[in-house]
């Protein structure tokens, strides 16, 4: 496996384009490339998002709040991610392999919850009743969400992408509140939380540093 490292995150445009890029036009020869990194405050809305009436609202919304508004490509609804996150992205190029979505969403969910179990964390793998962009692989931990994925599908192989909310569930609940109400989504804003709520003083580095060494001991 290819890992690519980043100096510091880019924009959040820049960041939400490079997964799909590398799984369009690859890097050298690499099967599968993993980019793990903590980002720019970041408002992610999927194309769904997008035609709901409310969207220009509630992107302005989160823009008030200082997270940029971008259009990602896989789908669910509006996440949010800040330099208290962890953002693992999985790159998997191999044209014509069967479509196995949801083995795949349980594959990495299990490998996501062995990871925060082993850094102290009660972690469990199933959806928190009005949680933002809500999965059935979502992986909670004391009542609240602390981890979301989604997925892309290409001819060339596909992207899966997760979000670990390490720290700074308050910023988040504030950003995702208002934009929610704009969309009409159910929601409910205490099921947001982040690893640091019932693992104190776990840090991003830490938890990138746990991500990375299970991808390199199982892939």
């Amino acid at each position: 496996m290819t890992f690519v490292e980043v100096d510091r995150p880019g924009d959040p445009a820049h960041d939400m384009a490079l997964g799909p890029r590398l799984l369009r036009d690859g890097l050298g020869d690499a099967r599968d490339i993993l980019r793990i990194y903590s980002p720019q405050p970041t408002a992610a809305f999927s194309r769904r998002d997008t035609l709901r009436p409310g969207y220009p609202r509630a992107a302005a919304a989160v823009e008030r709040f200082g997270f940029l508004p971008v259009v990602r490509p896989q789908g669910g609804s509006l996440a949010a991610y800040h330099p208290g996150s962890v953002v693992v992205d999985h790159v998997h190029r191999a044209a014509g392999e069967p479509l196995e979505p949801v083995e795949r969403f349980q594959r990495f969910a299990a490998l996501h919850a062995e990871v925060l179990a082993g850094l102290g964390a009660d972690a469990r793998i199933g959806p928190v009743p009005g949680e933002y962009c809500p999965g059935d692989y979502s992986i909670n931990a004391g009542g609240a969400k602390i981890v979301g994925s989604a997925q892309r599908v290409t001819r060339d192989g596909w992207l899966f992408s997760t979000v670990i909310q390490v720290s700074g569930a308050a910023r988040l609940r504030e950003v995702l509140t208002p934009a929610y109400a704009e969309l009409g989504y159910d929601f409910e804003p205490s099921t947001v939380g982040a690893l640091e709520d019932t693992v104190p003083g776990v840090t991003t580095a830490t938890v990138a540093a746990a991500v990375r060494a299970a991808y390199a001991a199982t892939l």
